[in-house]
């Protein structure tokens, strides 16, 4: 599968950009995404010149097709009026967004929509939306107990609404890469899915439920592919994989 869309991580260090890319990466393996982060003699501090090298590379890889482009997405003040002096001096603007957003936070949200497909504006607009949940607790898991399969309640119109109970098998729970899994996969389904009232396909609400191996959630969806979602979410919850 190849991304339409990718990003480019601006840091004043190098070795933050690089980080950053590392870990978006694990969410997203198939989008391209280029680390710009520090000066030109290697030191601290933003380059408008690197900066503006690895938004050409990453633009010549996905492409110029309608929905293609860049996300670039900076860590602090003056890294972001550098990146607002390239958008400003770029040759197809409609092609690179600036988002306002956490640079590691954004970076995994827009990356696991990219790994879907999403067009350029919809990337960046999960990049600007992204947030860890405050308060978020982690799911108990008492006497294990049988899975309950989904039960589907009649259509109404076009739409239909499931639910389900799973117990989590990864060993990581639904951290990292995991919760990035299940929401690409939760992204591929006609419905809005919700894991212990989460959107399940938003990774850091479900990161943010911080839900462990063995523990159960429940799955519920409402929409056309609601019946298909919560199955499949299921299968994949108690595989592990």
């Amino acid at each position: 599968m190849s991304a339409r869309v990718g990003l480019v991580i601006v840091s004043h260090s190098d070795l933050l950009a690089r980080g950053v890319v590392e870990v978006a990466s694990q969410m997203a393996p198939d989008v391209r995404m280029e680390a710009a982060g520090g000066t030109d003699d290697h030191s601290l501090g933003t380059s408008f010149d690197r900066i503006s090298s690895a938004v050409t590379t990453l633009l010549d890889t996905v492409g110029e097709e309608a929905g293609a482009g860049a996300v670039m997405l900076t860590d602090l003040g003056s890294a972001t009026l550098t990146a607002e002096s390239v958008l400003e001096f770029a040759d197809d603007p409609e092609h690179l967004v600036l988002a306002d957003a956490p640079l590691v936070e954004g970076a995994v949200a827009a990356a696991v929509r990219a790994q879907l497909g999403d067009a350029l504006q919809d990337v960046a607009a999960a990049a600007r939306s992204a947030r860890v949940a405050s308060g978020a607790t982690g799911v108990s898991s008492p006497e294990p107990a049988p899975v309950v399969r989904a039960e589907v309640s009649a259509p109404v119109s076009a739409e239909e609404n499931a639910q389900a109970e799973a117990t989590v098998h990864d060993p990581a729970g639904l951290h990292a890469r995991p919760a990035a899994q299940l929401a690409r996969l939760a992204g591929t389904f006609d419905a809005e899915v919700k894991v212990e009232g989460a959107d399940a396909g938003s990774v850091l609400e479900v990161m943010a439920l911080g839900v462990h191996q063995g523990d159960r959630v429940r799955l519920t969806a409402t929409g056309p592919d609601a019946r298909a979602a919560v199955a499949a979410l299921v299968d994949l919850l108690e595989s592990g994989h």
